[in-house]
């Protein structure tokens, strides 16, 4: 995998910043006793989180941003690897304390469990080449079309919104959405033209656009805004305002935007680190 350019001086930044502002937020007792913060994650979401093919080592945006955070903490942070599914039964179980996995800020995830806001992220319809090739050019050339995205996030209600109100509104065929075992299913059924488009996060898509020259197509911008959310157990406030705080820290001394810059997500930065914002 090719290194960045800036990247030495980012790592620079980011350890001047980290070394200086360490142990700066209150640690909660129950944390500071086990000596840990356990994250879990699913490494099959880069940039956010995903492993380096040539070491096998955890990296991304989350999992540097989940060291910080543990490093404001004044304690080291531990990594599980979890199944999404799992993800919220393991923090109300007490099995984690948080979880770092781009994971969506919902009225329905709230129902178990409270979201620490800390990044912008939108669906965002893409094609393949042969799918532009035929004559998908833009979002209104996929009314009547096949368009799929991950069953366990909102997207397929957003497309099935988006279809109304930009394709059946104006008497045009309705999108057929289709819901996937994840964002890798459908990248897959696209390239066999089971899809003829799909829709997964606009903080993924130029990276695989880097790592898969010439496999997809972006159409338009991002049709929708959502919050992704650090999610706790609604019973453990306190590790819940330690990480905001943690986060808003981070943000003072640099480290968010030196991570967001190093992971080119700049435009997915929120403006203020918020609790249940999501919608």
């Amino acid at each position: 995998m090719k290194k960045l350019s800036h990247a030495l001086p980012v790592a620079l930044a980011l350890a001047g910043v980290v070394a200086t502002s360490a142990f700066a937020v209150e640690t909660p007792a129950r944390i500071k006793k086990a000596g840990k913060l356990v994250i879990a994650t699913q490494p099959n979401y880069p940039p956010i989180a995903y492993k380096d093919p040539a070491t096998n080592k955890l990296m991304g945006f989350d999992i540097e941003l989940g060291e910080a955070i543990a490093k404001e903490l004044g304690v080291p942070a531990e990594w599980q690897e979890i199944g999404f599914a799992q993800m919220l039964p393991s923090l109300t179980t007490g099995r984690v304390d948080m979880v770092m996995a781009g994971m969506s800020d919902l009225p329905a995830r709230r129902e178990t469990v409270d979201f620490v806001d800390y990044l912008r992220t939108g669906p965002q319809f893409y094609t393949s080449p042969a799918g532009a090739a035929a004559g998908i050019k833009a979002p209104a050339d996929l009314c009547g079309k096949k368009v799929g995205a991950s069953r366990s996030t909102n997207w397929p209600a957003q497309i099935a919104e988006w279809s109304k109100a930009n394709c059946e509104s104006k008497g045009k065929a309705a999108i057929a959405v289709s819901g996937t075992e994840g964002s890798v299913d459908a990248r897959a059924q696209l390239k066999t033209g089971r899809l003829d488009a799909a829709v997964q996060g606009n903080e993924t898509l130029p990276y695989f656009q880097k790592v898969e020259p010439n496999a997809y197509v972006i159409l338009g911008e991002a049709f929708a805004e959502n919050l992704a959310g650090i999610p706790f157990a609604k019973s453990d406030t306190a590790t819940r305002d330690a990480v905001k705080a943690a986060l808003d820290a981070l943000r003072k001394n640099g480290t968010y935007a030196a991570l967001l810059a190093k992971y080119s997500l700049p435009q997915n930065a929120l403006p203020e680190f918020g609790l249940n914002k999501g919608q």
